[in-house]
């Protein structure tokens, strides 16, 4: 069975050009670090604080590019714990009704009454990975994970689209609970049988 690249993504933010311009400056533009596995995205050099609503602070997130129609601090259910966010389990985009905060950059601040979630499990697929893998759209499958703490991990969406290439992304707290790494390789199950 063909393998799927793992991402391990730790707690990041996406910001709107209105308010990148408010925390940086008018006219602000983000600087490239380093791109990512999806054409198009890069991890940036700046970073912001983000302030819980109960005042708790989660210093130097950084800030994923480029600008996007809405912001969004993805973070994961242990640093919603220990800083006091409230965090729902959601698809990137998928801000509405979620947790507040504050963002603090160099030149100014902005709150969100939301956009804070933590990102669901994911896999992301061009349309002839999809064909490959037998996976549409939205589908819903589990992964099998091997290794030392080896398991099987559900409720995984299959993202699809012309511009998307093969990778799954887990947060902070999934990687860690399987001991698993950025680069690591998974496999995709569409079903099992679990013996009673």
């Amino acid at each position: 069975m063909k393998k799927i690249p793992v991402g391990i993504s730790g707690r990041h933010l996406h910001l709107t050009k209105e308010h990148l311009e408010t925390l940086f400056g008018p006219g602000y533009e983000l600087t490239v670090m380093k791109e990512l596995t999806q054409p198009g995205q890069y991890a940036a050099e700046e970073k912001v604080d983000v302030i819980s609503p109960e005042g708790k602070l989660l210093a130097g997130v950084r800030i994923l590019g480029p600008v996007r129609p809405a912001s969004q601090v993805e973070i994961s259910k242990s640093d919603a714990l220990r800083f006091k966010f409230t965090a729902p389990v959601r698809s990137s985009g998928d801000v509405k009704g979620s947790g507040a905060a504050t963002l603090v950059g160099p030149k100014g601040q902005v709150k969100i009454e939301e956009g804070v979630i933590i990102a669901d499990r994911h896999i992301h697929f061009s349309p002839e990975e999809a064909a490959t893998f037998g996976v549409v759209d939205r589908q819903v499958v589990s992964l099998k994970i091997d290794g030392i703490k080896a398991g099987i991990l559900d409720n995984v969406l299959c993202r699809v689209h012309p511009q998307f290439r093969l990778d799954c992304h887990l947060d902070t707290d999934d990687g860690s609970a399987f001991m698993l790494n950025t680069g690591d390789m998974v496999e995709l199950v569409k079903s099992y049988t679990i013996n009673e």
